[in-house]
């Protein structure tokens, strides 16, 4: 047998719920199962990974015959790669206020049909709905003599309206996800704000493009801190020489007072106990007044890069750990609402996400938000539409002049690697300067 320096085995078994309502019609609807294990043999050199399905790891038969198979891949790899020393530990899961397993399908389904009818409101011409529910029961071990097990409970739903007229076709969408429990209860205001917003679309105003003051919501602020600066803090993407923060620990890289986290152990959507690795799992201050302080790692690239924490490492079931964000944040500043209102003057407010794209190499962004309004005088205007920003991630940093009080975390699901996992990003309102604005409007 080759030598393994250090081995582990994660099992993940469960189920997954999901619904779909397509305009009223049930599209599909059920519950499926899965079982899946991850071995990582760590040998002379580099890791030898073996997944497979239902694994009895109270056998000690089972785990040595894994532990040689993955061992014997581990024989051919070039690149030599070290583990730095990680606390171990892991948290309480938050207890749930509903099981959603207590809830049968016909409820579930009922209940989110309830919230794709109130989306259809006059001149919306097509909705949609999906529900999903996670179950996750998680077994992990190692060579180290660390082992525990936990159970993740998560679910959500989004909600799609379309309204159309004359020709032109807008959108309104909404979504909730939860680790806490069952939530499609009294949830039709969702609903229908989605079918307003998309009526709302219509009238609204193509704005100018170019440079100005700009007011971003929680979750456009939070996009951008997650896609911008998030996944440039990852230890991987630094270590390849992909990362426009690679070398700079220690720099000045935003304004004074700007606070950059990411928390895997706040009860938000993207709370994990422990992380893939069986790292204890804390709290991450990435930026802190401005100055850039860590990367976020997992146990590998934390010992080729240094200069941050590890418990960063997370896995879709049936996948290797790699590293990932949980929870990643712009603190609390002191600044009201209003207040960044008012200092802002004769701007644009710009609200929610609609995607966009990053490259943390190259430092630059562009993400559409789902729509905004003018800013007049220190007070919202006209609604416009179909308009996004754009930029350096450094120097966006450095703009941001009034930072809110008000924060707020989004859900959603993060894809890398051909992995998604659960996440929420969020901010409170922050004032941009010489903010990169794009539009069609005269």
């Amino acid at each position: 047998m080759v030598e393994a320096r250090y081995y582990d085995i994660r099992c993940v078994q469960g189920e997954v719920t999901l619904v779909d309502i397509d305009n009223g019609v049930v599209e599909s609807a059920g519950t499926s199962f899965f079982d899946k294990t991850v071995v990582r043999v760590l040998g002379p050199k580099g890791w030898g990974i073996l997944t497979c399905d239902h694994v009895d790891i109270d056998s000690r038969h089972e785990v040595e015959r894994l532990v040689e198979a993955a061992s014997r891949l581990a024989a051919v790899t070039a690149d030599h790669l070290d583990l730095a020393d990680a606390p171990r530990g892991i948290l309480s899961v938050p207890p749930l206020r509903e099981d959603p397993r207590g809830v049968d399908l016909e409820e579930k389904t009922r209940l989110l049909a309830g919230i794709e009818d109130a989306a259809r409101v006059p001149e919306v011409a097509n909705t949609r709905a999906h529900y999903t529910e996670w179950i996750d029961s998680v077994r992990f071990l190692d060579s180290s003599g660390n082992e525990f097990s936990y159970e993740a409970v998560r679910s959500g739903f989004s909600v799609l309206a379309i309204a159309s007229r004359g020709g032109m076709m807008q959108m309104g969408s909404e979504r909730d996800h939860t680790t806490t429990g069952f939530n499609l209860r009294d949830k039709q205001d969702l609903g229908r704000k989605a079918g307003e917003v998309a009526v709302s679309l219509l009238d609204a105003k193509l704005p100018k493009g170019g440079k100005r003051q700009a007011v971003l919501d929680p979750e456009l602020a939070g996009v951008f801190t997650h896609e911008a600066v998030g996944h440039a803090s990852e230890g991987d993407l630094v270590r390849e020489g992909a990362s426009v923060l690679g070398g700079r620990i220690g720099e000045q890289i935003g304004c004074k007072g700007l606070v950059i986290v990411d928390d895997p152990t706040l009860p938000e959507f993207g709370f994990i106990p422990v992380d893939a690795e069986g790292v204890a799992v804390q709290r991450t201050e990435i930026i802190r007044d401005g100055i850039l302080t860590a990367y976020l790692h997992n146990r590998e690239t934390l010992a080729a890069v240094g200069d941050g924490l590890p418990g960063h490492a997370r896995a879709e079931h049936g996948a290797a750990p790699i590293v990932r964000m949980s929870n990643t944040f712009i603190e609390n500043g002191d600044a009201a609402y209003d207040e960044i209102l008012s200092e802002c003057r004769d701007g644009i407010l710009l609200i929610g996400s609609r995607g966009g794209q990053v490259d943390p190499g190259r430092g630059v962004f562009q993400f559409n938000a789902e729509y905004g309004y003018l800013i007049e005088g220190g007070e919202t205007a006209g609604m416009v539409r179909d308009v996004s920003l754009s930029g350096e991630i450094l120097s966006t940093l450095h703009n941001i002049s009034l930072i809110g009080n008000d924060r707020r975390m989004s859900p959603g699901y993060c894809g890398k690697g051909g992995q998604s996992v659960p996440v929420s990003d969020g901010a409170p309102h922050i004032l941009l300067e010489d903010a990169t604005i794009g539009g069609r409007g005269e």
